[in-house]
């Protein structure tokens, strides 16, 4: 069975790769897991994040957003603290700042799927890559994206970030053709 190479056959990986890379998400709980876990990914491999991720769960309040904007810095001050996550205090607080920002989206658009699937189009980019170094580390939609989302007082959501977050939540393809996951994903029902 072909897969995409990045999954280093890892099973963490292997798992997140199989089940939730690239599918379309647009449950904003979901989306705002991507964006909570792609912002503290930066500079750190996936699977760093991974490890982590059912820790960032607990902490993070099921990823619940409305929770986490009413973070305080008591509530801050115990997560730098924490081993199970990544201490590093720009990236708490931004988690903190993000949630307050998503909240804000939700108000002004109904749903924070409707304002992010907007940047393409409603409908998944499918990308028909045959190898890895093909796949771009951004794109123009990712730009779009971050400059609007750090107009809306977003932290940690670079053109680079926000291409990871949409291959994650699938507003982007980036599985390569060879692999198994390309075909086997439904992009025609989003």
């Amino acid at each position: 069975m072909n897969r995409c190479e990045w999954t280093n056959s890892a099973p963490l990986n292997i798992e997140y790769h199989d089940s939730e890379w690239g599918v379309p998400v647009h449950e904003d709980t979901k989306l705002f897991e991507f964006l909570l876990l792609d912002a503290f990914q930066a500079g750190l491999s996936w699977l760093t994040i991974l490890k982590k991720r059912n820790h960032f769960r607990k902490v993070f309040e099921d990823f619940n957003f409305r929770k986490i904007a009413s973070f305080d810095q008591v509530r801050i001050d115990e997560l730098m603290k924490d081993p199970g996550i990544i201490r590093n205090k720009l990236k708490i607080e931004s988690a903190v700042q993000n949630a307050k920002a998503f909240i804000a989206v939700v108000d002004e658009f109904g749903s924070f799927d409707r304002y992010i699937w907007q940047f393409v189009n409603y409908c998944t980019i499918i990308n028909q890559w045959k190898t890895l170094k093909e796949i771009p580390t951004q794109t123009i939609e990712a730009q779009k994206m971050s400059k609007d989302l750090l107009k809306r007082g977003f932290k940690f959501v670079g053109p680079t970030i926000c291409y990871a977050f949409m291959q994650a939540a699938g507003l982007v393809c980036d599985h390569k053709v060879d692999c198994f996951r390309y075909k086997q994903i439904n992009y025609g029902n989003q």
